[in-house]
């Protein structure tokens, strides 16, 4: 969403942006011999498409994010996207995963509280325990066969990403900057290694079992050996806001991008045509589909006017014209112009409560 321009097709690039499907990712050459891992057997990846069709369909990526990413996927490095609230950090990874045919995106949102461990796995001890001791209780009328570990350990979306795919799958690692100052530190060897051990698998005389993945509770895979190495290194899309420095060490294993802020008019009505065109457009005889009516611009306008005075993000202005769409049809078009400066707040404190000219709270 960062900007109108995208970048051309060449022959090295295998994500272009355009938003169309194909097989570019066949042409993916042989990792650096650094970043070789030897993950097997090797696992298709899972089918169907994103997982958010809209957000991978209507983001134009800007030049810069394209060529990123081919760099990303090239290097087998994780990726770290920067940029204001808006800016499309989040839909940059469906959209590669759509146009790259990548399946479903594994989503990791990051907090305070959230440890390398959950994003790797989960262990349920305690259910564990329960089942067993409802088998000695029913005696050997509740015996069902043996204890199956593989029925109380589920790995995370980092876990997942790191099976031994044919495909690179993608990880959305979402809001890294809110972790804990360990986390980034803790990925290091994750993202150097390509692998991970299962203690509990590793710790049992048969390490060797069928677990439950991020994508589906029914669907297993076998970890044998009580590790996980993967095969195609996942591409990683770390998103972050700015709030927080990243160590140099983290740094330096990490392509990074930062997505600008549409700087025209013409660059937001872009945006706006992509996600609302077939919501908005053509209404009441008003032009052809996708082209927005006067009262959509007239708001574009008004935020892009606004955003000078203080920090707004892009889905406010979406948020806008959809329910002054929807409001037009029985206020007026004073009352819709004061319903889109409520849908549209400034997100930052010094300027939250300035009116129009930037002046005092009303």
């Amino acid at each position: 969403m960062a900007s109108d321009e995208t970048a051309a097709p060449t022959d090295w690039q295998l994500y272009t942006g355009e938003r169309v499907p194909h097989e570019g990712i066949e042409r993916l050459p042989d990792p650096p011999p650094w970043r070789t891992f030897t993950g097997g057997p090797p696992l298709p990846v899972p089918p169907g498409d994103s997982g958010n069709r809209h957000a991978a369909a209507s983001y134009r990526p800007s030049r810069d994010a394209v060529r990123q990413v081919n760099a990303a996927l090239y290097l087998r490095r994780p990726l770290l996207v920067t940029g204001a609230p808006g800016t499309g950090k989040s839909s940059l990874a469906y959209a590669v995963a759509h146009e790259l045919g990548l399946g479903k995106v594994l989503h990791w949102p990051i907090t305070s509280r959230v440890a390398l461990r959950d994003g790797l796995y989960e262990y349920d001890p305690l259910t564990r325990l329960y089942a067993a001791e409802r088998a000695r209780e029913d005696g050997p009328r509740g015996a069902t066969g043996p204890d199956d570990i593989g029925d109380y350990l589920r790995l995370g979306p980092l876990g997942t990403a790191l099976l031994p795919y044919e495909r690179p799958r993608v990880l959305l690692v979402d809001e890294i900057d809110k972790s804990d100052i360990d986390l980034p530190n803790d990925l290091l060897t994750i993202f150097e290694k390509g692998s991970y051990e299962l203690v509990e698998l590793a710790r049992r005389a048969e390490p060797t079992a069928r677990v439950m993945t991020a994508d589906s509770t029914t669907d297993r895979v076998e970890i044998r050996d009580g590790t996980v190495t993967c095969r195609a290194f996942p591409l990683v899309v770390m998103t972050s806001n700015g709030e927080r420095e990243f160590p140099p060490a983290f740094l330096r294993r990490c392509v990074t991008v930062d997505l600008k802020q549409p700087a025209t008019v013409e660059e937001l009505t872009a945006i706006v045509r992509e996600h609302l065109g077939g919501v908005v457009g053509a209404d009441h005889g008003e032009g052809t589909e996708g082209e927005l009516p006067d009262g959509a611009r007239e708001i574009i306008e008004r935020f892009f006017a606004r955003r000078s005075k203080g920090l707004l993000a892009n889905d406010q202005l979406l948020n806008a014209i959809y329910m002054c769409h929807h409001a037009s049809f029985s206020e007026s078009p004073e009352t819709v112009a004061e319903l889109a400066d409520q849908v549209m707040p400034y997100l930052s404190r010094d300027t939250a409560g300035l009116d129009d000219d930037g002046g005092a709270p009303r």
